[in-house]
């Protein structure tokens, strides 16, 4: 496009025919992650592989930025988005930010340190480096009510932590045993991506959450801000600022759902319970 095409004519055509800017694209991770209900998913590799590759793949960014809320969720959905940031910022040669706003804690935490930098409000809650593993246990409440529970399986362990029956110490053991493998993976993911964590006092890797500011010494963080203020500064006062936002699927398929019998009522509910599981994740840091 020759560069004589008038500035009050050159607003007027596509963006990518205009004089160039600095641009960033933007990725918002909120929420928990994993499965949150039926009807309500959290954040997953299949639902966000569409979102990063589309940033990844934007011509003439500068850098992907990641703008994280999350108290965390599935280890494994928190691994598998991970490592798909990391490749695809290999495979494009495009340095990665991520930006915490609330809370990056446990797997939000470790979708984080896929980022070359991590950027944290001075208010935010950073860490929990740990696992954890929650239920209830009904056994008592059903003798009470005279119901009797009835299981039949193939392999000792397949009515492990069985919330019906009482708890088995051999159970717990092997619980443990998971737990405790799944946290030297993640210990061993954190401390590769950040050469930089503090090599004495506290201990990072109890579970423990700090703010922001607490966690810049330790070396959890890189830096204190926002993600409009940090790129601004890095970028220019010109920078674009591209949100690469979510698919959620095609709207005759959400309509199908909402219309389909009892779909209603069943959506509701089910938006209900989400919502209930993913307030108890972030009431767990005080949130």
């Amino acid at each position: 496009m020759p560069l004589s095409v008038p500035a009050r004519l050159r607003a007027l055509l596509p963006r990518r025919w205009r004089t160039k800017r600095p641009r960033v694209a933007v990725i918002r991770l909120s929420g928990a992650i994993g499965a949150v209900s039926p009807f309500r998913a959290g954040l997953s590799i299949s639902g966000l592989a569409g979102s990063l590759e589309r940033a990844f793949a934007m011509p003439g960014i500068a850098a992907v930025a990641l703008v994280i809320n999350s108290p965390g969720g599935s280890p494994a959905q928190s691994h598998l988005i991970h490592q798909r940031i990391r490749a695809l910022a290999a495979e494009k040669k495009v340095p990665v930010l991520a930006f915490v706003e609330d809370i990056a804690a446990s797997g939000g935490y470790m979708i984080a340190c896929a980022a070359d930098e991590i950027i944290a409000d001075p208010m935010s809650l950073v860490g929990s480096i740990g696992v954890v593993s929650a239920g209830f246990g009904f056994d008592r409440l059903i003798d009470r009510i005279g119901i009797e529970r009835r299981v039949h399986t193939q392999g000792e362990a397949k009515g492990m932590l069985d919330p019906f029956r009482p708890e088995d110490p051999a159970d717990v053991a092997r619980l443990k045993l998971i737990q405790a493998d799944v946290q030297a993976l993640f210990t061993a993911l954190v401390s590769e991506r950040r050469p930089g964590l503090a090599p004495q006092g506290e201990n990072l890797f109890t579970g423990a959450v700090w703010t922001g500011r607490q966690a810049l010494p330790l070396g959890l963080v890189d830096a204190l801000g926002d993600a409009r203020s940090i790129l601004r500064a890095r970028y220019g006062d010109t920078v674009d600022l591209v949100l690469v936002a979510e698919k959620k699927g095609s709207l005759v398929a959400r309509l199908l759902r909402r219309t389909a019998p009892g779909g209603t009522a069943t959506a509701i509910a089910g938006e209900v319970l989400g919502a209930i599981e993913d307030r108890a994740a972030y009431a767990r840091y005080g949130l």
